[in-house]
């Protein structure tokens, strides 16, 4: 393991006893995974936009439709599917709606962490920053100067924006005289 795959913080124990996954190894079991989910893949926004019409239909007409489907030999027939099939449709909708939830806590679980991370690193460079403005002060430390002007000129936290330069208020043209117009030619 190389020291920038090494964690700062010794690894955690999990609730079953094993040790947490490296980002590495989760990415490779997420991409095995990905190999196992029927009908993956990202659709094109014109393949997705007719979908999601249809998809919205109410889970009330869903049934309606399916108990219609099994009164009816002819719409049956028409439709092409039993109401066994379209029931087990339904099931599996509800199967992979679960693995969809269990996914956005995952992902939103995995944000969080990750904000943490930034935050923790973000601090300690502006705790970096500001000590070491405080030690270029003394003549000893002189030789950080060059680091501190590197992080001034990146740092944008306390930086005032410069307000626009004002501009002078455009005024209406002047409206150009109107002669009077002649009077009337009495005979």
């Amino acid at each position: 393991m190389t020291t920038l795959t090494k964690s700062i913080n010794p690894p955690l124990i999990a609730a079953d006893g094993t040790t947490p996954f490296t980002p590495e190894q989760i990415l490779e079991q997420l991409r095995i995974l990905r190999l196992h989910v029927p009908e993956f893949g990202p659709l094109a926004t014109s393949e997705s936009s007719p979908l999601h019409m249809a998809a919205r239909v109410p889970a009330d007409l869903v049934l309606a439709a399916i108990n219609t489907v099994g009164a009816s030999p002819e719409v049956k027939g028409v439709i092409g599917k039993t109401p066994e099939t379209l029931l087990a449709e339904q099931e599996d909708h509800g199967r992979w709606s679960a693995v969809e939830a269990e996914l956005e806590a995952m992902l939103s679980g995995v944000a969080a962490a990750n904000l943490v991370r930034r935050y923790r690193l973000g601090l300690t460079a502006l705790q970096t920053y500001s000590i070491t403005r405080q030690l270029v002060r003394q003549k000893e430390h002189a030789d950080l100067l060059p680091y501190v002007e590197s992080m001034r000129r990146l740092n944008r936290f306390g930086r005032r924006r410069r307000a626009p330069a004002a501009q002078p208020a455009v005024q209406p043209p002047a409206k150009p005289p109107v002669a009077p117009a002649p009077a009337p030619k009495q005979p």
